[in-house]
């Protein structure tokens, strides 16, 4: 029973200071629970080795590197509780490694597919002729990925983005993220030309001029919603011989990590440009540093084999 005890001041804890969500301190209770279960209600006592042996018994239940991670998790804080609480003198989930979650890279795209993509909005927004369709259409498209190239926004900070971002015309501007926090974001040349080009027409079309917002609509957002731009995105990929399946605005953002790492970009840097608060969030992208430093040693150690 006093592991019982200990679980319910810890989630009491949870929710009074830390205010969590009710399906959070569920998810606690459960793992805490079944972990209390499995080691004979003497949770509250557990030392390292029998923690270990728990963990070891649920890897082998089958439960997923995930599930095992969230488990680990959730003892992690408990303990971490008890400890600070003076319930404990230490803290047995200090020297236990989290399992090995196998994450999947990213899509992403090449340098040339990007540049066609990019090649072929352009020379859609450049063509105002009769007979060509929406120049309105095509150049909103062509900021939208000129900009998501320049920048690596996620697609809710794209289509959201303020008016005033094209009115000053700066190499930079501030973007507010997840979390409600800012950081700031360079634009090259070739976006704040698109978005130029856009702003005439935008600003020539009188039930968009007023808008508050750089890509404006008649949606219940008053911008641009993410699923449209997702699907006109994918229209243009298949105009540009690119197939669809694999364009998608979040792809454009991997690409842009991923191109600035193969030119020599530091790991933190495209955290700060990509808005990761963890650097563990960005570390998906390490198989683009682990190929520039094999190509690295392979050009200029050297000893290295050439040859081929």
């Amino acid at each position: 029973m006093r592991s019982a005890a200990r679980i319910e001041a810890f989630l009491e804890m949870m929710s009074a200071e830390r205010g969590a969500a009710e399906n959070t301190l569920s998810s606690y209770r459960r793992d805490l629970e079944d972990a209390a279960e499995q080691l004979g209600g003497r949770l509250a006592e557990a030392d390292a080795g029998a923690i270990r042996a728990y963990l070891g018994d649920i890897a082998s239940r089958g439960f997923a590197p995930t599930s095992q991670a969230r488990k680990l998790s959730a003892l992690r804080q408990f303990y971490k509780f008890l400890y600070a609480e003076g319930l404990r003198a230490d803290d047995p989930t200090g020297t236990l490694d989290s399992p090995r979650k196998d994450r999947p890279l990213p899509k992403t795209m090449s340098v040339a597919e990007t540049s066609r993509l990019l090649d072929r909005a352009a020379l859609e927004a450049a063509d105002d002729s009769p007979g060509h369709g929406s120049l309105l259409a095509a150049r909103r498209m062509h900021a939208l990925v000129e900009v998501l190239y320049a920048t690596g926004l996620r697609v809710s900070e794209l289509v959201g983005l303020p008016v005033n971002v094209a009115l000053r015309d700066e190499r930079y501007f501030i973007v507010r993220g997840k979390g409600n926090k800012e950081r700031m974001v360079p634009l090259s040349a070739k976006a704040r030309a698109a978005m130029r080009a856009w702003m005439e027409v935008r600003n020539a079309t009188p039930a968009l001029a007023e808008s508050p917002y750089l890509f404006p609509a008649s949606s219940e957002s008053g911008h641009l919603p993410r699923q449209v731009f997702a699907r006109e995105l994918k229209a243009l990929a298949a105009r540009a011989g690119i197939a669809a399946a694999k364009i998608s605005p979040h792809v454009i953002r991997h690409a842009f990590a991923s191109h600035l790492l193969q030119n020599g970009a530091d790991l933190r840097a495209v955290q700060q440009l990509l808005g990761h608060s963890d650097i563990s969030t960005t570390q998906i992208y390490t198989h683009v540093l682990e190929e520039r430093l094999v190509r690295l040693v392979n050009d200029h150690h050297p000893l290295a084999d050439r040859s081929g």
